[in-house]
């Protein structure tokens, strides 16, 4: 079976940076695109980031200059760089990919189980 696991999250101060991964694990053939979402409570999940297979990205208008994704093919794995954190990024951060386990199969979309971002002030 397919699993995304993140990892990096944490408590930092504001302004601070934290780097969050995820790897994906599992038969994949490929996989389209990736992502980070993030849920704030009492908040809708809301996308943060994404990257596609050619390394083309589209960005959150409140993290624009700050995150940064990247992928790394070779290890299934994409990670989200937040520099200048500001207490108002203080979500849970949720990976996503959308991918296919065959070659004739569709696309399925694939959710981690979240890592917690807190950032004080």
């Amino acid at each position: 079976q397919v699993q995304l696991v993140e990892s990096g999250g944490g408590l930092v101060q504001a302004g601070g940076s934290l780097r969050l991964s995820c790897a994906a694990t599992g038969s994949i053939f490929s996989i389209n695109v990736m992502g980070w979402y993030r849920q704030a409570p009492g908040k809708q999940r809301e996308l943060v980031a994404v990257v596609t297979s050619g390394d083309s990205t589209n960005y959150a208008d409140s993290v624009k200059g700050r995150f940064t994704i990247s992928r790394d093919n070779a290890k299934n794995t994409v990670y989200l760089q937040m520099s200048s954190l500001k207490p108002e990024d203080t979500a849970v951060y949720f990976c996503n990919c959308n991918l296919k386990r065959r070659s004739w199969s569709g696309d399925v979309s694939y959710w981690g189980q979240g890592t917690q971002v807190t950032v004080s002030s």
